[in-house]
């Protein structure tokens, strides 16, 4: 009887040499005379134990952490192949890693345990069964279910997602389209990355039903050019669904068509905004619309579209297949559901944790991310992306809930968190944030154009020392003019940054030229 062994093919796993583990695993196994079967599946978010390697016994899944090809050969000597945990490497149960146990895993349940490529194991583990139910309801009472269940989108502004499908829903056009955000540009953010690379059938999933859910009978997944795995992934998968009748022109046979296809960026941030987003699907370049019209009215060819990011489909199955109260009773307040958190920057325990919202940053910083990776005390943390604004410890006991956030003038976004030691310049980062606006601006509005020109200049004198006081004033005159005047997020965020680390951080602002910190 063979032994079935389990080596993660994620992005992170491969650059840690995952495939070289897998390989040699095989070759040892094979001069030994073990059978065994590799299963090369997603990872579970335990990103600073990869490659993490498991091996099924019958009380469960032991794992084995950081493993490289040297250790291979002394894991068959322990007898890792039957569940043998003495190992140095070995961490027990993998189920029972506190990382993990102590998680809340709806959107994310299956990332690690399946085969992502297995339409038979997807559906094993609960997959399609909210389509199935979809399929049976019509557009309005699927949309109700979603509305209910509190979903809110999980990419950016948190906007009610049954309140935008029911705009589609009812606007008028003869063709409507459900358009996919996994442009995910952020610092610090995976978690859209792992969702295609480790349960790809959960988005085409979410997208399928909300094409039922307003009469979309097309949908488009827009991924970043940087994400080749994903991108492999997703297309392996939308053929093995369209080959089961899952997708195309008799979805689950009952006659409603439903075909997806990925589009490829092509490196530009601005285009995970999502109007510029559809003018990249176009063929265009990829520069901001005005609004009104709202995409959800004349979005994508002109028709109407829903636009949500990987997150927020991804979460409609669950939705579907257990019912909106289910959903609804985690979290609090406006905010429902859970919130898949990555811990990246200066951070011991790097990975995804997905809990319910109500969870503190100061719970997540040590409960799971173990201090920072330097062993320093942890100065700042930046939460939702390279426009988020930096929280200083004072408010780390703030729950991870949208309003919570928005009363700190601070933004949960996408759910990434970079962690800084006590070793990082403020200023420095500050002026990060204006050079970032100033590289990836699409041009087309001056205060983002030439605002984030002018705060690189202004800043730079400041750290410099020349007219400090005169100085900051502009700077926060200039950051006014980017929030109220920009046409889109990308130059009306990047204030948050700069005035965040202004407010909490003072010190850092007056570093003077030829300071270390200053270089």
């Amino acid at each position: 009887m063979s032994v079935r062994i389990y080596v993660p093919a994620d992005s992170a796993a491969l650059a840690l040499g995952a495939d070289d583990v897998a390989a040699t695993i095989q070759c040892e196994a094979a001069r030994r005379g073990i059978a065994i079967d590799l299963v090369r599946n997603g990872t579970r978010g335990l990103l600073y134990l990869e490659p993490l390697v498991e091996v099924e016994t019958p009380g469960g899944r032991i794992g084995f952490g950081n493993v490289d090809e040297s250790d291979v050969a002394a894991l068959f000597d322990a007898g890792f192949h039957d569940g043998q945990s003495t190992h140095r490497l070995a961490l027990g149960l993998v189920e029972q890693i506190p990382y993990l146990a102590r998680q809340t895993r709806l959107t994310f349940a299956r990332c690690g345990v399946t085969d992502p490529l297995s339409l038979r194991d997807y559906e094993a583990h609960g997959g399609y069964r909210g389509l199935r139910q979809a399929v049976t309801m019509s557009g309005a009472d699927i949309i109700a279910a979603v509305t209910a269940s509190g979903l809110r989108g999980r990419g950016g502004a948190a906007f009610p997602t049954g309140i935008k499908w029911n705009t589609v829903l009812r606007a008028p056009g003869h063709q409507k389209y459900i358009v996919c955000n996994a442009d995910e540009g952020d610092s610090g953010t995976f978690a859209d990355r792992i969702i295609m690379e480790s349960d790809p059938f959960v988005l085409i999933e979410g997208m399928t039903i909300a094409g039922l859910a307003v009469g979309a009978t097309r949908g488009f997944i827009y991924v970043r050019s940087e994400y080749p795995h994903a991108i492999a992934a997703l297309n392996h998968a939308i053929q093995t669904a369209t080959r089961a009748g899952l997708l195309g022109p008799n979805v689950a046979g009952r006659g409603r068509a439903f075909e997806l296809e990925v589009r490829k960026g092509a490196g530009a941030y601005i285009c995970g905004e999502e109007t510029a987003l559809l003018e990249s699907i176009e063929g265009k370049r990829g520069v901001v619309r005005a609004k009104p019209p709202l995409p959800a009215l004349a979005g994508l060819f002109g028709q109407p579209t829903v636009i949500n990011n990987v997150l927020s489909l991804a979460s409609v199955p669950v939705i579907l297949d257990q019912g909106a109260q289910y959903y609804q009773d985690f979290g609090m307040g406006r905010s429902r559901g859970t919130l898949p958190v990555q811990l990246a920057g200066n951070i011991k325990n790097g990975g995804l944790i997905e809990l319910a919202f109500g969870a503190t940053l100061r719970e997540i910083l040590y409960d799971y991310g173990g201090g920072s990776a330097s062993g320093r005390p942890i100065k700042a943390v930046q939460v939702g992306g390279p426009l988020g604004a930096y929280l200083p410890p004072s408010q780390w006991d703030t729950p991870l809930d949208y309003e919570a956030f928005a009363a700190l003038w601070a933004v949960l976004g996408h759910g990434g968190i970079v962690v800084h030691d006590d070793s990082a310049d403020m200023a420095h980062l500050a002026r990060y944030a204006m050079e970032f606006c100033a590289v990836e601006s699409c041009g087309k509005c001056t205060p983002c154009r030439i605002g984030s020109t002018r705060g690189v200049e202004v800043i730079d004198k400041i750290r410099a020392g020349a007219e400090r006081p005169q100085q900051v004033i502009l700077l926060r005159s200039l950051c006014d003019t980017m929030l109220n005047g920009s046409l889109c997020a990308m130059g009306g965020m990047t204030p948050y940054p700069v005035l965040s680390a202004l407010n909490h951080f003072p010190q850092d602002f007056g570093q003077v030229a030829g300071d270390e910190m200053a270089a």
